[in-house]
């Protein structure tokens, strides 16, 4: 898509999105086309959500946000109430520079050259190759609780890396991962709403339901989107290590401490690819924008004023 190109625009709908958030349809690239919820006005922010989630996730950091931005939470392709274009052969179609080239042309369509950038899990890794594709374009960059998918690679390993089973799974080549997965949905993304939140009350049943319902309709394109972080995204990282590429602008990055249970140091990993970086923990559980808002609404506006 052109940035010419006039987006649609719905109107305020349910819970299903965020509250008083104008609803859009954006067209990106091979007749992909994004779901975005839209609010605020200001200097453009854009967040991407995580798994197993939707923009929804956002609901109340973009809220804070949206006082004296303009934010932008899409619904990444494979997701929620974005278009799931088919698998690619060579992994193409969900690698995170494709599906970084998504955010920007989406922003380009709105309006915005330039913009903030914050992912959480898989948004954050999209993000993460969008601040190295992109850094004409990306002026400030959260990331929140990854590491980068080399080193993911490189640190998972012993009994305490169980808890990624599911990465492995899902990079197995295409038919045994979409099976296993769609012959119980609720079951497996379940788990990890369960297993990865320490205040079950962060997520409420009907926000749960929501999630829930866009993943059942989505088990191909997640597990596309997994898989290609096995592969073609390697090949993408790799390059940029080997090139010395580093992330330009300020990045700020919140973590749990998966470090210690891993045995890595995650400041001194960060740091090898964000030069001008503010690293910080949580207390909190992996879905940190639900359970502890407040902190990530600060990191994000301190991460702004660098």
């Amino acid at each position: 898509m052109t940035s010419e190109s006039t987006p649609e625009t719905t109107p305020e709908t349910t819970f299903e999105s965020i509250p008083g958030f104008q609803q859009h349809r954006v067209t990106v690239a091979d007749g992909v086309t994004l779901h975005a919820a839209v609010g605020g006005s200001g200097s453009p922010v854009v967040l991407l959500h995580g798994f197993p989630q939707t923009h929804l996730m956002w609901r109340h950091v973009a809220a804070d946000l949206a006082a004296d931005h303009t934010v932008i939470c899409p619904d990444l392709r494979g997701y929620g109430a974005s278009d799931k274009p088919a698998e690619a052969a060579d992994g193409s179609a969900y690698s995170k520079r494709t599906m970084a080239a998504d955010v920007v042309a989406l922003a380009r369509a709105l309006g915005h050259e330039r913009f903030a950038l914050a992912g959480h899990d898989r948004g954050a890794l999209v993000a993460f190759r969008a601040g190295l594709d992109h850094p004409e374009t990306v002026t400030h960059l959260a990331l929140l609780d990854i590491v980068p998918t080399l080193d993911m690679w490189d640190v998972l390993h012993g009994t305490s890396a169980a808890v990624g089973f599911h990465l492995y799974l899902m990079a197995q080549p295409p038919g045994l991962p979409e099976e296993l997965i769609g012959a119980a949905p609720d079951a497996f993304f379940g788990h990890f709403l369960d297993l990865w939140t320490r205040d079950p009350d962060a997520v409420p049943a009907e926000v749960r339901a929501t999630y829930l319902r866009a993943c059942r309709e989505a088990v191909p394109s997640i597990v596309a989107d997994y898989r290609a972080s096995a592969g073609i995204d390697v090949e993408h990282d790799t390059a940029d290590r080997d090139a010395g590429t580093t992330l330009r602008m300020p990045v700020s990055v919140l973590q749990q401490d998966w470090g210690a249970a891993l045995g890595y140091d995650a400041t001194a990993l960060w740091r090898a690819w964000a030069p001008d970086l503010v690293h910080s923990t949580v207390t909190c559980g992996h879905f940190m924008a639900e359970e502890d808002p407040e902190t990530v609404a600060k990191a994000l506006r301190d991460l702004l004023t660098r």
